[in-house]
């Protein structure tokens, strides 16, 4: 089974990636679904998104828990039911990408997206995004940024998760670096800021961005 690969991102956070290559019977075979997991994969008309909603599983067996240690709120946030006699509660944050699926297990809140590079980002840019901070870079360059910037927007989103947040008019990443590997966040909404640190990073065409509420 292609379990692909587990990466440090803080002292108490891990990210768990999946290079997807079973079919989607293989695949099935190899998790237990609970009844409203089976019904919610019946109704996915994309191959892809089967793929990736079963890969999420993998992962989570990976990790000693199961399809039924998952739920999800009223807001479709996912969470994970503490084992045993466990007094630390475990964050997680999920994410699909073409052939990967992604988890982040943390002992803090976290939000986690990962996104394939393609063109389609960079054009849409200036509707999420200051395009200033894109100034001076190669076009190669240009797009991993972009793609960067976009996931910071979806990590916070996943944090937050509230309605009428603008991923342009809310969400401000501070410029920063590709080599770096990280930069902070502010969101400014409903007359509050809040600040998230960020680390992120690049597997094949590939870019993954993890983001953490600061206390």
């Amino acid at each position: 089974m292609p379990f692909y690969k587990a990466i440090a991102l803080s002292p108490n956070t891990k990210l768990y990636l999946w290079k997807i290559t079973e079919d989607v019977d293989t695949l099935f075979k190899s998790v237990k679904l609970k009844d409203s997991s089976l019904a919610r994969l019946g109704g996915m008309k994309a191959e892809g998104h089967q793929k990736g909603f079963l890969a999420v599983r993998m992962l989570l067996q990976h990790n000693d828990y199961t399809d039924f240690d998952l739920y999800y709120d009223e807001f479709g946030k996912p969470h994970i039911k503490p084992q045993g006699c466990s007094i630390k509660d475990i964050e997680i944050s999920i994410s699909h990408s073409n052939d990967y699926s992604a988890i982040v297990l943390s002992e803090q809140k976290v939000g986690f997206d990962m996104e394939i590079l393609k063109d389609k980002t960079l054009i849409l840019a200036p509707r999420y995004m200051d395009v200033s901070h894109l100034a001076n870079l190669n076009k190669e360059d240009e797009l991993k940024k972009a793609t960067v910037v976009w996931g910071i927007k979806e990590a916070v989103f996943k944090i937050k998760n509230v309605i009428g947040i603008s991923f342009k008019d809310h969400i401000f990443e501070d410029d920063f670096n590709l080599e770096d590997k990280k930069c902070t966040v502010e969101l400014r909404f409903n007359d509050t800021i809040e600040y998230f640190d960020v680390v992120f990073g690049f597997i094949e065409n590939y870019v993954y961005v993890c983001t953490f509420e600061r206390k």
